[in-house]
């Protein structure tokens, strides 16, 4: 079994709109929706987990019809902290589907990670127990623990970004979790599921992703979002290259022959 675990509880404060980001319309559709159609769409996803605001699940509800999002297992009330959030809906898969199941826990303004990349993070699991997506960096990571002075610079060549999807078997990151739940400081500092994971002292295992699996979080991201949606429908129209899912299908093709 193969889940997608999908977190939008923000409030979206950094937008600067009067609706949270996750549901802003981009070419006719909330951001949200736009995520959740990769995973509807993928031929190795068989349910879909959510976690969103409480006072927004009737709408979401509403919206998952509207968009015959059909995968849809059940939605979860988001909670005091992002992981908080993702904790609830991890509990809600855990009570329905058997705990070596392969969760994908990404964020639902991150509509545009590539088919390729889920079945990469699914892949890592089956092979190595966990699938943390991440792009090389290529500009220089600097450390200051006071934003004024450089403390540290690491390699370049040793830096990546951290993305999303992040996956794991449930069980695996549902005993994570409890752990740091039962500790003092609790989610602090915790800021997503890799660190969760390597705080348990588990090693994660890097997935390369995709450069424009880009996080929807200013309005400077809105327009490089759109630019995105553009570049793949002229893809599509124009033929400028194969759409994810052909050429997954095509390369598959290929190695059975």
């Amino acid at each position: 079994m193969n889940i997608a675990i999908i977190f939008a509880g923000g409030s979206g404060v950094r937008m600067g709109a009067g609706v949270p980001k996750q549901f802003l319309e981009i070419n006719g559709k909330p951001i949200l929706i736009h995520t959740l159609q990769l995973f509807q769409e993928h031929e190795e996803i068989d349910k879909i987990y959510m976690a969103i605001n409480e006072d927004y699940i009737p709408y979401v509800e509403h919206l998952v019809r509207d968009f015959r999002i059909d995968k849809t297992a059940g939605i979860a009330a988001g909670g005091e902290t992002a992981q908080d959030s993702i904790y609830n809906a991890l509990m809600l898969a855990a009570k329905e589907n058997p705990e070596d199941s392969v969760v994908l826990i990404h964020d639902g303004v991150r509509p545009f990670v590539e088919y390729g990349v889920i079945s990469d993070n699914i892949e890592s699991v089956r092979t190595y127990g966990s699938a943390i997506t991440c792009t090389p960096c290529y500009e220089t990571i600097l450390v200051s623990r006071d934003g004024k002075k450089v403390d540290s610079l690491p390699l370049r060549q040793e830096s990546y970004a951290a993305q999303a999807p992040q996956s794991f078997y449930l069980k695996d990151i549902l005993a994570a979790h409890e752990v740091i739940r039962g500790t003092s400081d609790g989610y602090r500092n915790m800021v997503d599921a890799c660190t969760i994971y390597r705080a348990t002292g588990r090693q994660p295992h890097i997935v390369i992703g995709n450069r424009g699996n880009i996080k929807v979080t200013t309005p400077e991201d809105v327009y490089m979002f759109r630019a995105l949606i553009q570049y793949k429908e002229n893809e599509q129209a124009f033929g400028f290259g194969l759409t994810d899912r052909l050429a997954v299908r095509m390369n598959r093709y290929k190695k059975r022959k």
